[in-house]
């Protein structure tokens, strides 16, 4: 016997979002992922780039940083919750729903339980649908990837400056200071 799994939208995934089920989902190509609450050196950096972002945001009046429970609608089937994001000025319009498009930056922050190609699966998704900039940060190697597409990665390490790009033109900090809570 073949058992069919249901596939679901990302307005069904709305629906359930507001209900009494307390778990909280990604949705892949219709499939329900389960996300997991993150450990302490995950929330703490998560929450730290949040603060650098958006001090650096707020200050220049570019946009919106986002974080670790916002979701994007990148398709019909489609969405994902980077830890970190920043959506340009003039994107957003609130509707208290999924932001109904992918981030101009979004920030993975490694966890234990994901794999290398789950992680780049996400990095190609978030391009696919249109994000200009993906930050994936190794907390144990205190290392980041910078991917300015799918294909094309800088890797930085603790000697190394960050900086936002295009996206985020004259944002730079060192990468030293975006571990700093985890070197103490």
């Amino acid at each position: 016997m073949v058992t069919l799994e249901k596939l679901y939208t990302a307005d069904e995934l709305w629906e359930l979002s507001q209900g009494a089920d307390e778990k909280r989902y990604e949705l892949w190509n219709g499939r329900l992922v389960e996300v997991s609450p993150s450990g302490d050196m995950h929330t703490i950096l998560s929450t730290w780039l949040a603060y650098l972002l958006l001090g650096y945001v707020v200050e220049r009046d570019l946009g919106d940083v986002t974080g670790e429970i916002g979701g994007f609608r990148l398709s019909e089937d489609t969405v994902l919750a980077p830890d970190v994001g920043f959506i340009a000025k003039g994107r957003l319009e609130l509707s208290g729903k999924f932001i109904p498009f992918a981030p101009d930056l979004a920030v993975e922050i490694r966890s234990p339980g994901d794999t290398q190609p789950e992680i780049y699966d996400k990095v190609v998704e978030y391009f696919r649908y249109g994000t200009r900039l993906v930050w994936v940060v190794y907390p144990k190697s205190k290392t980041i990837h910078v991917y300015t597409s799918a294909i094309q990665v800088s890797i930085l390490t603790l000697d190394d400056t960050l900086d936002g790009g295009d996206v985020l033109p004259g944002f730079n900090v060192s990468v030293r200071e975006v571990f700093r809570r985890l070197l103490n």
